[in-house]
């Protein structure tokens, strides 16, 4: 349905970038917030999925929500760019987050463009549960999931 599911490598991983408008500031910073809407909405309804195709099917079906949530976001904050939602296969670059090697590849993804969409991104992995976001601790990077935070936060564990 999304075009990954060919490759043996990545088919069963499914992204969420969130894409800021532009590399502003005040983008960047909309972006974080944007991400903690839309996380806070999509965790409960991925929590619980077996599969991949669970939840690319899931987040395709909720892309309307996902762009209401994320345009109330930055209308609040005072933005006068809207959202785009969307579920597809799209390529990716390598990277290394703590010892979790994602290739450079093609990977289902649910992608989140505010305005443009130009700026940098903030990703994670929703399944398997893997968001990670990192946090500044002294010039070091301490990584955390942030799906698995609101996972316990809903669900009490």
């Amino acid at each position: 349905m999304f075009g990954c599911n060919e490759n043996k490598t990545n088919q069963n991983v499914v992204r969420i970038h969130i894409r800021a408008n532009s590399n502003s500031e005040a983008d960047q910073q909309i972006k974080l917030k944007v991400r903690d809407d839309v996380l806070a909405f999509v965790t409960p309804l991925i929590a619980g999925c077996k599969d991949s195709d669970e939840v690319k099917n899931i987040l395709a079906s909720n892309t309307q929500s996902i762009n209401q949530i994320a345009d109330n976001v930055l209308i609040e904050n005072g933005f006068d760019y809207i959202a785009n939602s969307r579920v597809s296969c799209e390529y990716f670059p390598s990277r290394n987050y703590n010892g979790t090697i994602f290739e450079a590849d093609y990977y289902d993804a649910l992608i989140v463009n505010l305005g443009s969409g130009e700026g940098n991104n903030w990703w994670c992995v929703a399944y398997p549960p893997l968001c990670f976001v990192g946090e500044e601790t002294g010039g070091n990077v301490v990584y955390k999931s942030k799906l698995l935070e609101l996972i316990n936060k809903y669900f009490g564990r």
